[in-house]
């Protein structure tokens, strides 16, 4: 891990001290929730040792029993089950907030999301006086506009930095950060921070937009069916500079920011610090499942993986029947849509400057977060 501290690590073999922290991760089972209740109980955490509460709407699944938190089932949609679960926990000192919920327009994406968040917040903070921060996970579109708007209105003109203003379009990030900045008000000393990641490539079998999951569904499909790994886009896409985000990285920035006095109250980008393309990421793809691959379609209509993945529930059924994977179904692997727009939109480029100005140094190696990623996913019979 490229922690941000250093010399934080104990090295003199005493017991660790009475919990310091209790962290309340709410989408403990999303990809920066699972990395946050992967990190948060290390004996080195700064801050720490900390308590976890991981809060998700599903029954906990057997990928992330053995992570030593306490897990709560709760539907945070539903504000009397969040009030009856979560006004209980009194001894919260840190807020993670990494989750949200989709929906078919932006409208309907800021009320949903805006009162999930209200929800948690409405649970704890008048209940807890022992709560100290919040942090809140958003993301690029705070710069690019929602999906809905994307291309139809001018986004801001890259590198992306935190004080750009926000986009003359809905956007649900605006709504929960007006929700954040209110409800802090109403706990003296009570502080915040947000953090916006780009594409996020980490691990969990549930993630509403887990690229790199897609990825390797998509790999181990033409694996099976002896097909070349075909890139369904163009050479722009190809060839164009992208950077990406770990969500292991995005957990030690939200640690850092709250713990760090350095870090109170402010919004952070989040990336690994590094750039890609698209082209370099594909062979490591290729190299893990045993494939060769193609790099591009020059000619014709280009093939979307939606459009290609759509009839090949079956096939993925072998494929996990075959190599005894954890029981899914494609379409719980496969978030198609959104690795289509992941691999053919130019999003440009933001800045670590904020962050590591304020003393937050993290960062990764795309293509080595990328490549261990795919080794984990194996590892926990994700993919084969």
């Amino acid at each position: 891990m490229s922690w941000w501290w250093a010399g934080a690590i104990r090295k003199n073999g005493t017991a660790p001290p009475k919990d310091q922290s209790v962290a309340l991760v709410v989408g403990v089972t999303g990809i920066v929730g699972n990395s946050l209740a992967e990190i948060l109980p290390l004996f080195d955490t700064p801050g720490g040792p900390w308590k976890v509460y991981g809060v998700a709407r599903r029954s906990q699944p057997s990928w992330s029993a053995d992570h030593p938190i306490t897990y709560i089932q709760c539907d945070i949609s539903d504000p009397q089950q969040t009030r009856d679960k979560l006004s209980k926990l009194t001894d919260v000192t840190h807020i993670f907030y990494a989750t949200w919920s989709s929906r078919p327009t932006e409208a309907e994406n800021g009320a949903a999301n805006g009162a999930m968040l209200m929800n948690v917040l409405e649970a704890i903070i008048p209940h807890d006086q022992n709560l100290e921060h919040i942090s809140l996970l958003t993301g690029r579109k705070h710069y690019l506009g929602s999906f809905e708007t994307f291309r139809k209105i001018q986004p801001h003109d890259p590198p992306y930095h935190e004080d750009l203003p926000r986009l003359d379009s809905p956007n649900f990030y605006y709504v929960q950060e007006d929700i954040l900045m209110e409800e802090v008000k109403k706990k003296e000393g009570l502080t915040w921070s947000v953090h916006r990641p780009n594409m996020i490539f980490g691990f969990s079998p549930c993630g509403l937009m887990n690229v790199a999951r897609s990825l390797c569904a998509y790999a181990a499909i033409c694996k099976h069916e002896g097909m070349k790994l075909r890139f369904p886009g163009t050479r722009m896409w190809w060839e164009s500079y992208r950077d990406a985000s770990d969500a292991d990285l995005i957990a030690e920035q939200q640690i850092w920011a709250a713990v760090d006095p350095n870090a109170k109250n402010e919004a952070f980008n989040c990336t690994n610090g590094d750039v890609f393309k698209w082209k370099h990421l594909w062979k490591v793809l290729a190299e893990k499942f045993g494939l060769e691959y193609e790099e591009f379609f020059e000619d014709g209509e280009r093939l979307t993986l939606e459009e290609m993945m759509k009839d090949k529930g079956e096939v993925w059924d072998q494929i996990v029947k075959e190599n005894g994977l954890l029981p899914s179904k494609l379409e719980q692997v496969g978030c198609w849509w959104v690795t289509d727009f992941a691999l053919t939109f130019d999003s440009g480029l933001d800045t670590m400057n904020k962050s590591k100005e304020h003393g937050f140094l993290g960062f990764r190696n795309t293509m080595a977060s990328f490549a261990s990623l795919i080794d984990k996913m194996k590892a926990y019979k994700i993919v084969p």
